[in-house]
């Protein structure tokens, strides 16, 4: 090999440590900041195998159990039960809760892992309905037959 291509491959070598650094860098740096979503039957059994340990900063996703809701009349502090299909997980949350939030509604929070069944919330969102349709909307299409578009013609009639 003659010495003009060693001087390449050893530059090409050399960037391409120099990526491969950079990048296990930034890995490492936003380690820290990664939140892996679980939802409450995957914080008690794990996932993949994996259980999240007490101190991991996670997301947690499930419905809020009927009568779980504890609020603090002195203060700002919010406990309740998030469940999917399986175990049930406390969260607990100090601050003002997102106005769709209730009872039986889709939320997702984000905190830390306390202990293997409660989690301690930084932020708590809460999921609305992908049904959604503005109450105007709703009112138009009382009394509307809905027809499946598998049955709507070429020429927009309903068929059959």
């Amino acid at each position: 090999m003659n010495p003009r291509r060693k001087q390449r491959l050893a530059a090409v070598g050399i960037v391409g440590v120099l990526v491969f650094g950079a990048i296990g860098l930034m890995l490492y740096a936003l380690n820290d900041s990664i939140d892996l979503f679980y939802t409450p039957s995957e914080i008690i059994e794990g996932k993949q195998g994996q259980i999240p340990q007490v101190g991991q900063r996670l997301r947690i996703g499930g419905m809020v159990v009927e009568g779980s809701v504890n609020r603090d009349s002195q203060t700002l502090d919010v406990s309740f039960d998030l469940i999917d299909t399986g175990p049930i997980v406390t969260v607990e949350y100090n601050g003002v809760l997102p106005d769709l939030f209730r009872e039986g509604q889709g939320i997702v929070a984000t905190g830390v892992l306390v202990s293997p069944t409660k989690i301690r919330a930084q932020q708590v969102l809460a999921k609305h309905d992908e049904e959604y349709m503005p109450p105007e909307l709703a009112e138009k299409m009382k009394g509307i037959k809905h027809v499946k578009p598998s049955d709507v013609d070429t020429y927009g009639n309903g068929g059959n």
